[in-house]
């Protein structure tokens, strides 16, 4: 932790509710990161593919982790505050009080976490009805977004939630409302999850036709009250600040700038799009970012709207302004990850050994033995037997189609430490086919990429960068301060300040420099064979769903 003793200049907190935990940053306007705390929330699964989190805990999170890092810092200092946070929906009665979304009727059950795959039904409706809205969503809404979840609370909860709410919300707006008490929607949040329209030469608002359509025409009473009466941009000053009540709860002064906030992987994208690397273009939209937590988003960026199958969006202003933004993502990949060395019979004896060693720093040097025992030029052929189809949460982009499974192929008797560490490596390089897979989608419609930027859990590990550089032949950046999230959620608080002239000018400011990690041509060449199997597994899955369909048909 920094000494803060002489801390003299401009600070901004930014604030970022992950998957499984609240983190606070304190960073500079050079976007160097002083001082970090984090606190785990609480997570609840009732049922299968249900996942529930709790307001009061998450809000109570963030206070504790924002005092902690101001801890014995003059405040005063403190300028702005931005907060991230996943896109999951929040549920408030009339008085701004919890409000169960879960079937066990626990109030502090009242959050639907973005994860959570209970709307299929919802899902599957809203797609055959093929309204024009969502052609912004790649041609299918995703069980992820808030449409869904709001026709399953309506549809199961109608009594006990539906009818007894005041606010639905996004959770990043929720943390501004709850540090402001101004309820004022962030344009990231509405346009990349909700549905709602943006055209700077069109028609900006919620479409009354698609909410009738899908039988949610009651949220439109009252100007749309329930869900967003009131939007802006990132980073636009919400409100006066932040309110006594909350400034007291967080330890800062009263008004102290609060910035719009931003979903945690836009503000990745954000924290990271303006860093700086010798002889790599920095053109905002010749990046493709890939932020890499429990799941990973791809971010791509364009002056023009472009419309690609399968990818979300495109949505304006919703991470850069004035810029069109594209969402990619795989819905399962930290996770993944997780799941292939925790479920292998050799990960509690790996994992001894490891020591102090991080598992996968572990199984990378046994990789790294193994090739050099069989004289292989590189680690990248050790798995030339063994393939992976990663979608074991389903597929977020560019299939669309959250009812796909996970495939292994290559599989053996065998289940020793050096078997973990191959289908370690292969289920690594699945996940880099998987953004192949999404940029050649993005490419097809008129984006064109000249690197990829990456930040998040996943870009701590060395292989996991190269293996993309490698497998999509592309230069790869990792910004040198690692936390990209936590600074894109500090650039919302700077901006709210006025510290800059404009958004731009802090994404440049703040956004620091990047170590490149270039591809190699011979791994390069061997990803190639291994992509046409990749693609070959999809099929083949979609062919064995056929002749099994033939046998419900016979019942």
């Amino acid at each position: 932790m920094a000494d803060t003793s002489s801390f003299k200049e401009n600070y901004f907190v930014g604030v970022d509710v992950g998957t499984g935990s609240v983190r606070a940053a304190l960073v500079d306007k050079c976007g160097k990161i002083l001082r970090v705390s984090s606190k785990d929330t609480k997570t609840w699964s009732p049922k299968p593919d249900y996942f529930e989190q709790s307001s009061s805990d998450i809000w109570s999170s963030c206070c504790y982790v924002v005092r902690d890092i101001s801890k014995d810092v003059n405040v005063s200092c403190i300028k702005g505050i931005g907060f991230d946070a996943t896109c999951s929906l929040v549920a408030l009665n009339d008085n701004g009080e919890p409000l169960s979304v879960s079937p066990s009727g626990n109030n502090d059950q009242n959050v639907i976490l973005w994860l959570d795959h209970r709307a299929i039904d919802e899902t599957n409706f809203i797609n055959s009805l093929n309204h024009p809205v969502l052609k912004y969503v790649g041609g299918k809404i995703s069980l992820e977004m808030e449409t869904p979840k709001l026709l399953w609370l309506k549809k199961n909860l109608k009594e006990r939630c539906w009818d007894k709410a005041g606010w639905f919300f996004d959770l990043p707006d929720f943390l501004t409302w709850k540090a402001t008490g101004t309820d004022s929607r962030s344009l990231c949040s509405l346009v990349c999850k909700w549905t709602f329209q943006a055209d700077p030469k069109g028609y900006t608002g919620w479409s009354k036709s698609f909410f009738e359509e899908i039988g949610l025409s009651d949220l439109a009473s009252n100007n749309w009250h329930k869900i967003g009466s009131h939007w802006q941009e990132p980073g636009r000053l919400v409100g006066s600040g932040l309110s006594d009540l909350a400034a007291r709860e967080l330890g800062l002064d009263p008004g102290t700038p609060v910035g719009t906030s931003m979903i945690d992987a836009h503000a990745g994208g954000l924290g990271m799009i303006g860093c700086l690397a010798e002889g790599v273009p920095s053109d905002f939209s010749s990046r493709l970012s890939l932020i890499c937590g429990t799941s990973t988003c791809h971010m791509a960026v364009s002056k023009e709207p472009l419309f690609v199958s399968g990818v979300w969006g495109p949505y304006y202003s919703a991470m850069v302004p004035c810029y069109w933004l594209n969402e990619g993502g795989q819905s399962a990949t930290g996770k993944l990850i997780d799941h292939i060395i925790d479920s292998h019979p050799a990960s509690i004896t790996a994992k001894q050994q490891a020591g102090d060693i991080h598992i996968q720093t572990y199984l990378r040097l046994t990789l790294e033995n193994m090739a050099k025992r069989q004289k292989l030029p590189s680690v990248t052929m050790l798995t030339k037997d063994v393939h992976v189809w990663p979608d074991f949460h389903g597929n977020r982009s560019p299939i669309a189609d959250p009812s796909l499974k996970g495939m292994i192929s290559g599989l053996s008797l065998s289940a020793n430490e050096e078997d973990l560490a191959i289908l370690y490596l292969a289920a690594v390089q699945a996940l880099a086919y998987g953004t192949r897979h999404i940029m050649e989608s993005l490419t097809d419609s008129g984006h064109y990429f000249e690197s990829l930027l990456m930040c998040g859990g996943l870009s701590q590990s060395s292989l996991f960068i190269q293996t993309h550089a490698d497998a999509l032949g592309l230069p790869v950046l990792k910004p040198r301060e690692s936390e990209s999230v936590l600074v894109g959620a500090a650039i919302l608080g700077a901006c709210a300040a006025g510290v800059f002239d404009d958004m731009h000018t802090a994404i440049t400011a703040m956004g620091g420099e990047a170590d490149v990690v270039q591809p190699r041509a011979l791994e390069y060449s061997y990803h190639e064979k291994k992509y046409r199997v990749f693609l070959k597994m999809v099929e083949h899955q979609k062919e064995y769903r056929t002749i099994m369909t033939e046998f419900d048909d016979l019942r």
